[in-house]
């Protein structure tokens, strides 16, 4: 409508039933608009709580495992993890290592291969195993 002055801008929202809403109040001269301000904060809330519900979360789930594990103990493991990447969340293998075990790297090394074989069909290994002290992290994500 070009520049008009203030006291016009409100006789025409006025008239048209409207309001007159500050579009940018620190420009020269102040840029508003005449619109139902009501239906226009419904349909923005709309459109974020149709954006919220859309988007998923990944979690991360954390199983704990030894490198002695005993095969129905690792079975268990194993169906756990594969129920938490079928359901598209992270999962996070802590491998403790206690007294002598620390000597055999080698038993560790030998279970992350067997997750990772036991698991390619739900998910892939992320990056490389962490060494920290007596804890190893194995972290999988789920497959595309």
């Amino acid at each position: 409508m070009g520049v008009v002055p203030l006291s016009e801008a409100l006789r025409r929202a006025e008239n048209a039933g409207l309001d007159l809403v500050v579009v940018s109040p620190n420009s020269n001269p102040i840029v508003c608009r005449i619109m139902d301000y009501g239906k226009y904060n419904y349909e923005k809330q709309k459109k974020q709580q149709k954006s919220k519900k859309s988007q998923k979360t990944i979690k991360v789930k954390e199983l704990k495992l030894r490198p002695r594990i005993a095969d129905n103990d690792y079975q268990t493991k194993l169906k756990m993890a594969k129920s938490f990447l079928e359901d598209k969340n992270k999962v996070k293998f802590n491998i403790f290592l206690r007294g002598r075990e620390m000597d055999k790297r080698e038993l560790v090394e030998e279970l992350i291969e067997r997750l990772k074989l036991d698991l390619v069909e739900v998910g892939n290994i992320e990056g490389k195993p962490d060494y920290q002290g007596r804890r190893i992290t194995v972290s999988f994500v789920p497959n595309k």
